[in-house]
């Protein structure tokens, strides 16, 4: 009798730990279940053209959106009034691409703008978003609506005579599916405590003067930690900024771009509010520094092994300068300091390993890369920006 009991006990432990461990599996293989997301870029250009090799690396890397940079607003301090400035111009972009215009928002602006005046540059802000996309939906329509009427006109055969379509009626007939491109606006800008209030102000005059578009916002890491303190913005969604972790003109900063452990100290919970979208560091730069002092950044400049009689190897990231030189537009002088940044591709597998494990990815996150060049793309490889889509 004592030893059934025992038995039967055994036997129900045994089923209650499997019980539990098949419990852990089925929440692991669901925490890490593989999605489809949107593969995405950034394009922060101000000349928006697309050439055959540009549509070509689109293709390759099967990317279905792009964020649009279409201008900044800035402080003017000589008229005291913030003005949008440097609107992005002839854009060619691939036509069959999901689209999100984006505007960099400077604190100036709502650190010295009144409430009046803000309600003033909410209505120029939405006006020249309006004129830029009204402006790019018509040059494209009447693209495809010409390539229509001359493939027609060119595949006409037999005694019959030639005769064209209406390129007019084709145009009505493809503005909307071009407009249809354009479902977001991404605002971004690095708020902080002393700006929120205004900034989360603008935000909604922008989103009432916008209902045809959902309203974004980036998310800086910061913001995400401490989203308490720094406050939720009132949009749809949010584009979690996932580099630039330290300041770039900081001589002790190892890589001002950022490394997975920084990361991981930031993505601490998944508590965040809002949904969000992932922006991930594919580009690198060279930093100038005079005696510990930051001097700027010289983003065109990379072959510092090539000449090591100019260039001085004094740690794994930074070189010194042997000579006095023109790098890029910068005069550098003999003893100048430069440091190499670059995120490696064991970091990206890491980042990408650490937001999985905090921010709910599915079928509808975009994950972005910073930013579409063919230098960085060519750089780190489309097989490996691939697989880095793919691991999500």
């Amino acid at each position: 009798m004592l030893f059934s009991l025992l038995f039967k006990t055994i036997i129900l432990m045994k089923k209650t730990v499997l019980f539990f461990f098949l419990l852990i599996f089925c929440y692991s293989c669901k925490k890490h279940e593989k999605v489809s997301i949107v593969k995405s870029f950034c394009y922060w250009k101000t000349e928006g053209y697309f050439n055959s090799e540009d549509d070509s690396l689109i293709k390759k890397m099967d990317v279905k959106h792009m964020y649009l940079r279409l201008f900044d607003v800035d402080w003017n301090p000589y008229i005291k009034e913030a003005q949008p400035i440097a609107t992005i111009s002839n854009i060619g972009i691939s036509d069959n691409l999901q689209l999100t215009p984006s505007v960099f928002i400077t604190n100036d602006v709502l650190l010295h703008s009144s409430k009046l005046q803000l309600d003033q540059l909410s209505q120029r802000i939405s006006t020249r978003i309006s004129q830029v996309i009204d402006q790019y939906v018509i040059q494209t329509a009447k693209s495809r609506a010409y390539k229509i009427s001359e493939n027609d006109y060119n595949n006409q055969e037999g005694n019959t005579i030639m005769s064209r379509l209406n390129e007019e009626e084709i145009v009505k007939t493809e503005k909307p599916k071009i407009e249809k491109l354009f479902q977001e606006i991404l605002f971004d800008c690095d708020w902080y405590e002393s700006t929120r209030d205004n900034y989360f102000y603008l935000l909604k005059k922008l989103k009432a003067k916008l209902p045809k578009y959902k309203i974004e916002a980036t998310i800086r890491l910061w913001q995400y930690k401490y989203y308490e303190k720094a406050g939720i913005p009132p949009v749809d969604k949010g584009l979690l900024m996932c580099y630039n972790m330290s300041n770039v003109k900081e001589y002790n900063a190892n890589n001002s771009i950022g490394s997975s452990k920084e990361l991981s100290e930031y993505i601490t919970h998944d508590n965040y509010p809002l949904r969000l979208d992932v922006a991930l560091p594919l580009f690198s730069w060279s930093v100038l520094f005079r005696g510990g002092i930051f001097k700027g950044v010289i983003s065109d400049i990379d072959d510092f092994d090539k000449n090591k009689l100019l260039f001085s190897k004094i740690s794994e990231n930074k070189y010194q300068l042997q000579d006095d030189i023109l790098l890029g537009n910068f005069y550098a002088r003999n003893g100048d300091e430069i440091r190499i940044e670059k995120i490696s591709d064991e970091e990206i597998e890491n980042m990408i390993h650490i937001i999985k494990d905090k921010i709910k990815i599915d079928n509808s996150t975009k994950v972005t890369f910073f930013s579409f060049d063919k230098k960085y793309i060519n750089d780190y490889g489309i097989q490996n920006i691939s697989k880095y889509y793919s691991n999500f």
